[in-house]
């Protein structure tokens, strides 16, 4: 493990570990988490089984950003679950703070950070428990930093990925971003406990992607195309379709453009 040469902007009550390699940084969350006395980053510089929602394979190039947050909330399994958005606005700031920019990044429902339209980062939230209380809860989080993977690397029709460098020329490592990202998510998590999911929700919402504009949400059981009318009070996606208003709790997303189909899935 690797402790930082200066951590003199890391926030107070969360661990730092850096690993030369491991299987997954969520898999390694669930190992030490029972011997956990507060939340701990975890960074992987080399990801031997790296994976993404719904056990997908996630490419992991070297140089790019695997990490994973592991806590132990109080909360109940749903108000946990909204953790993911708090750490897609940690990521949108840490992107910004590497980069100076931020008209390129916007956020797409459920779980990705989108660059200049591409998929640059993927959120993968894991738990153990049941219902009553979790054991622990582990937040994924892959940044293409320095490498994209390939179309032919990544699932037919998902969206075209892309690389913090390729598209900014900003170079930066994995344990510098993560010295970006904590605080960033210190900041959220601390505004979640302490006022809810409300100013959450108002934060995400301002960095939506193709808020207001036609998509596709599609579940393993049904498809629905309509206007992207907000995220609600409980996280889930809102259409205005031609039968109504409708609100989908977990789904892939696509976005209509030009008359076509694309994917923004996982």
């Amino acid at each position: 493990m690797k402790e930082p040469s200066d951590c003199s902007g890391w926030p107070a009550g969360y661990g730092r570990r850096v690993l030369a390699e491991v299987d997954s940084t969520n898999a390694e969350a669930a190992r030490i988490a029972p011997g956990l006395a507060g939340p701990e980053w975890i960074l992987a510089l080399k990801q031997t089984a790296a994976r993404g929602r719904r056990g997908r394979a996630w490419s992991n190039p070297e140089g790019n950003f695997a990490a994973t947050l592991v806590m132990r909330p109080a909360e109940t399994p749903d108000k946990v679950a909204l953790r993911s958005f708090v750490a897609s606005l940690a990521l949108y700031d840490a992107l910004i703070a590497a980069t100076g920019r931020a008209e390129v990044f916007s956020l797409k429902w459920p779980n990705d950070v989108l660059l200049n339209g591409g998929k640059l980062a993927g959120i993968l939230l894991e738990s153990a428990g049941s219902a009553a209380g979790l054991s622990h809860f582990a937040i994924g989080i892959g940044v293409n930093l320095l490498q994209a993977p390939t179309q032919q690397q990544v699932e037919q029709g998902a969206m075209r990925p892309v690389s913090l460098m390729s598209e900014t020329g900003v170079a930066v490592t994995p344990e510098e971003f993560l010295d970006l990202l904590a605080p960033a998510y210190s900041r959220y998590e601390a505004q979640f406990t302490t006022y809810g999911f409300a100013p959450i929700r108002t934060a995400w919402l301002a960095r939506a992607a193709k808020l207001g504009e036609v998509i596709t949400a599609r579940t393993n059981w049904d498809e629905t195309t309509g206007t992207f009318e907000t995220v609600d009070e409980v996280g889930n996606l809102v259409l205005t379709t031609a039968k109504g208003r409708v609100a989908i709790p977990a789904a892939e997303v696509f976005f209509l453009n030009k008359g076509w189909t694309h994917a923004v899935g996982d």
